[in-house]
């Protein structure tokens, strides 16, 4: 007889408040009946007593939804409750039109492609690089593969529609909860500039993992990164109407007041084919005024690591470098 699957059998005991609630949409009139466009499930966790000064918001990547953040797929805690264990109330979001928010092509507009064994294949499997290695099932594992894609649908079709709804539902999540911090992975990392430029004043810092990019670049299956970082408008000074005249601008010469002076980490992987797009994304927020560091895994004594890092097999010691800095740059410690 085969043992049973109990992953809480290897999860650590704890102590936790949790709980859940939501970001309305809004109402859209169709055929006479009343519907909610674009509503946003937020979960949180909380320790028995919160130690750190601002709470932590996670927002999911590309087509996947907020359990990301929980468990790894082999069954390790992630890095919602290691946050939760290292003293932070964690919110995790599921963007609009993923996971446990709900969606109808009628009130979103019409959704891109599904999500494919072969996409998930492509970007979090080791491919020729021999130096990833931290991929936490073996890619002939087709149970595990089954379990990976299941948590997969697919992106709303207008991507700049999509940021602008993401960037809204969190603007009013902050003005709710009050300051926060962002952790973003890899297509809601535009999220995280857009939320900032919304309510900069509530955004006490930001760590993007790996995200979408780079500037201007059109991500398959996903859709055009017209302005520069974003798919969405920023709100530039002088201000801009167009994004071309963003594209064609020189650096320097539009900037982004309401980056000045947050922290900004982005987080790459040594062996992830998308952390390439991180040095021209660092490179255009700082010639508009930001102060983005970039944080390579490998400069920390972290390795084999791919776009997935923030659930591969050394997720712990991934997250370690990302805790020192958050402390150091929210809360003034070494």
């Amino acid at each position: 007889m085969s043992t049973p699957y109990a992953p809480w059998s290897i999860s650590p005991a704890r102590t936790i408040r949790r709980g859940h609630f939501w970001v309305p949409g809004e109402h859209v009139s169709l055929g006479g009946m009343t519907y909610q466009r674009g509503p946003m499930f937020v979960e949180w966790e909380a320790p028995e007593r919160i130690t750190r000064p601002w709470p932590i918001v996670l927002m999911h990547g590309g087509g996947f939804q907020g359990t990301e953040w929980f468990d790894t797929p082999d069954g390790r805690p992630g890095w919602a409750q290691r946050l939760v264990e290292a003293g932070y109330a964690v919110l995790v979001v599921d963007r609009p039109g993923h996971g446990r928010s709900p969606l109808h092509v009628e009130t979103m507009g019409p959704m891109g492609p599904p999500f494919s064994y072969e996409g998930g294949r492509s970007i979090y499997f080791p491919g020729n690089d021999p130096r990833h290695t931290q991929w936490p099932f073996p890619p002939d594992d087709e149970a595990a593969m089954d379990e990976f894609i299941a948590g997969y649908g697919p992106l709303p079709a207008d991507l700049e529609a999509s940021e602008t709804m993401d960037a809204d539902r969190m603007a009013t999540l902050l003005d709710r909860i009050g300051p926060a911090i962002l952790i973003t992975h890899s297509a809601s990392g535009p999220d995280g500039w857009l939320v900032a430029d919304r309510r900069p004043h509530l955004v006490k810092a930001i760590a993007s993992i790996e995200p979408m990019g780079p500037p201007f670049a059109v991500i398959p299956n996903i859709g055009p990164m017209r302005w520069g970082p974003t798919a969405a408008p920023l709100r530039f000074e002088p201000p801009v109407t167009d994004p071309e005249v963003v594209r064609d601008a020189a650096p320097g010469a539009l900037r982004l007041p309401s980056l000045v002076g947050l922290p900004i980490l982005i987080v790459t992987a040594e062996a992830s084919a998308f952390a390439a797009a991180s040095p021209p994304t660092a490179a255009f927020l700082n010639a508009a005024g930001a102060s983005a560091e970039l944080l390579h895994l490998p400069d920390h004594g972290v390795h084999g690591n791919g776009h997935g890092l923030i659930y591969e097999k050394n997720s712990d010691a991934a997250l370690a470098p990302v805790l020192t800095w958050l402390m150091r740059h929210t809360e003034g410690q070494a």
